[in-house]
């Protein structure tokens, strides 16, 4: 079992969902998982962690229904915040664009436990 220290916040569109890069932004369309990162999610919540879905589509409440549907379609009911604000409680974010930075130096992370630790566990 999972030790919970914080919650894992989770961006939907190019991370845990596709998108194509192209294409014109459709607050209505979500595009098909990803399956890697379904995998991940799907036992960080088998394992108890808590997960957010991070994405700047939450900023519109009315696009917060289509994304929950996509969830649990996608056996991701799990997933109980749809949240676009970044709180202190978020020990870690997953996202196509972050780059994660060490604390109070400036310097880019080189590796992380759960990192590793997804790489070992991934389908």
């Amino acid at each position: 079992m999972a030790v919970k220290v914080g919650s894992i916040a989770i961006d939907l569109d190019g991370t845990l969902a596709h998108q194509d890069p192209g294409a014109e932004f459709d607050p209505k369309v979500i595009g098909d998982p990803v399956p890697k990162m379904l995998a991940r999610v799907k036992r960080w919540l088998k394992a108890g962690e808590d997960v957010k879905l991070f994405t700047a589509r939450a900023s519109d409440e009315k696009n917060i229904p289509p994304i929950r549907k996509w969830l649990d379609a996608n056996g991701l009911s799990g997933i109980t915040e749809i949240t676009n604000e970044k709180t202190p409680d978020i020990e870690e974010l997953w996202d196509d664009r972050a780059v994660g930075i060490e604390a109070n130096t400036g310097k880019i992370k080189s590796g992380r436990l759960r990192l590793q630790m997804a790489q070992v566990f991934s389908p």
